[in-house]
């Protein structure tokens, strides 16, 4: 057998899945997902001040369970040609850990703590030390270290939620030796080498969320640092000064690791990256290629040869990173805070009566109830979206605004709110979900505009993720709203795909990520074609959303 096969692990906001795939051709011959069970209980986490943190043991539950499910039954001669993992994860997630590069979450002490866990990507509670290093890198009269982050740091993002940490919890400040990204953590832990010194980290994560360029010589200077708090003294020089992309390896599997997954020791792993960036590459992005990751939010993600946008600067997007998509391309990254995450929020607001009234009614049995509450959850998106697709184009009078997790792209804002306006006594369910739907499609055209207003092209437009796949009349309207076609990327697990991509060029199978395209990529099973009429209806639409936005913008400040 000369067949080569690669895992690729992908680490979401609920789940990881692995997935092992044949590098000829592409197909799946093994997958598993695991659901985080900590994360869906609700642990660790507090929605009304926008605190998300995950346990790590959810991640190596769950990469153990999911490697060894997708293994189960597979033929050994297979499992020996096994020769890389490549691992993608959330971001900016990072974690506090000690001298050894053990998450504090891990250790007894810490093990209920929320400080002591990952700090989820959706995680909020830092918008005060955003603010503040905006401030001051606008101010202290040095270099500016947010012009390769769109000119604004975000509460999303590495620096702002440690500093946030560390204020708020003295024990984790004096308990952490250094922090360490998701993406960085799970390929040091399958390597056996976790020392926050010597642990090779990626260029995705450090280039886009933590003001790491080579122009300033690594991380955001000391001096910088301490004049944002003094408690950050010393930190720089515990985390690191050198990236690494995608293709790079950073070790082999380990033996423990081999015994615990069921794989040979040896297999090659690679440099972690962003779940949205090695989507991109399994969504087969090219250049000026948009690429629509769409779940619970959206990464919007370009990318371009060096020679042709280089170190211009991008204004108002998440960063601009030498390779942090494609190795040797100018990686470009926007996004919406939520995008499916407002439809689940809508959808939760309308199953109150369910979860509170008809649980309780004593007159039902607890089949019945529980049957009722099961169904009405899995179809309220869908007849909404059936209903919402039926009302008339005319039926315009509700406006929404898709801040309802503040806002990434165009300049990120955590601290804006969502607003609805325009409501009436006729305003039911599916005319407020079609008003929703169509806010976070403009939520889409601000990010198109915001990068053609700053000189870059956008040629075609590729969509992947969930709501991609499962929701055609939300990509109808965002088509229509964009007025460019959106082609459907055929994989279901085009994160995961993507990472088994990268970890093809990083073992030494395919020669560059173009090859590995063509060899393994999926296709396109469906085009969104935009209508023309809608498009100029949801042009008038669109001026009375960014007229909604200016106005809940200014009475925030």
């Amino acid at each position: 057998m000369t067949n080569k096969y690669v895992i690729g692990l992908d680490y979401g906001t609920d789940s990881v899945r692995a997935v092992i795939i044949d590098t000829g051709n592409g197909e799946t011959i093994g997958t598993s997902v695991f659901e985080y069970p900590r994360w869906k209980k609700g642990l660790y986490c507090d929605p009304s001040s926008n605190r998300f943190r995950q346990h790590p043991l959810d991640y190596i539950e769950g990469m153990v369970h999911s490697v060894k499910e997708a293994l189960s039954g597979m033929n050994p001669e297979v499992i020996k040609n096994i020769t890389g993992i490549t691992v993608d994860t959330t971001g900016s997630t990072p974690v506090a850990v000690d001298k050894g590069g053990v998450p504090l979450s891990l250790k007894p002490e810490f093990e209920d703590d929320p400080d002591a866990m990952f700090v989820l990507w959706k995680d909020h509670t830092a918008v005060k030390e955003a603010a503040e290093i905006n401030e001051l890198a606008k101010s202290w009269g040095g270099i500016d270290y947010t012009k390769f982050e769109g000119g604004v740091y975000s509460s999303e993002w590495f620096w702002a939620k440690i500093l946030h940490v560390m204020r708020a919890n003295k024990r984790i400040r004096e308990n952490a030796f250094s922090w360490v990204e998701h993406c960085d953590w799970i390929p040091a832990l399958l390597t056996g080498n976790t020392d926050p010194l010597t642990l090779k980290r990626s260029r995705c994560a450090a280039g886009h969320k933590a003001m790491w360029h080579n122009d300033f010589g690594g991380l955001p200077d000391e001096l910088f640092l301490t004049r944002l708090d003094p408690i950050l003294a010393g930190l720089r020089k515990r985390l690191y000064r050198d990236t690494f992309t995608c293709e790079v390896s950073v070790g082999h599997l380990s033996e423990e690791w081999a015994t615990k997954l069921g794989l040979m020791p040896g297999v090659k792993v690679g440099a972690g990256a962003f779940d949205a960036h090695l989507g991109a590459i399994g969504g087969e992005i090219k250049p000026y290629q948009l690429i629509k990751v769409m779940g619970t939010s959206t990464c919007d993600m370009l990318v371009s040869p060096m020679n042709e946008v280089g170190d211009r600067l991008v204004a108002g997007i998440c960063g601009q990173v030498d390779g942090s998509i494609i190795p040797g391309m100018l990686g470009l990254e926007a996004g919406q805070s939520a995008f499916g995450d407002i439809y689940a929020w809508f959808g939760k607001l309308l199953m109150w009566p369910v979860s509170e009234i008809i649980s309780k009614m004593s007159w039902l049995d607890e089949r019945t109830k529980d049957r009722v509450g099961k169904e009405t959850a899995d179809r309220v998106i869908v007849e909404l979206s059936t209903q919402a697709e039926k009302l008339s184009d005319n039926d315009t009078a509700i406006i929404a605004l898709d801040w309802l997790n503040g806002r990434r792209t165009p300049y990120a804002n955590q601290e804006l709110k969502g607003a609805i306006a325009g409501l009436s006594l006729g305003s039911d369910a599916p005319r407020i979900f079609k008003a929703l739907v169509e806010a976070t499609a403009f939520g889409s055209k601000m990010i198109n505009d915001r990068f053609v207003s700053e000189g870059i092209r956008i040629d075609g437009v590729i969509a992947i993720g969930g709501v991609a796949k499962k929701n055609p009349f939300v990509m109808q309207t965002v088509a229509d709203v964009l007025n460019m076609p959106i082609r459907v990327a055929s994989s279901d697990q085009t994160c995961a795909l993507g990472s088994a991509m990268a970890a093809s060029v990083m073992a030494g199978v395919h020669k560059d990520f173009g090859s590995a395209q063509k060899a393994m990529g999926g296709g396109f099973e469906k085009e969104y074609k935009p209508d023309r009429l809608k498009a100029e209806k949801y042009n008038e639409l669109y001026l009375r959303y960014k007229k909604l936005g200016e106005f809940v913008e200014n009475e925030l400040k």
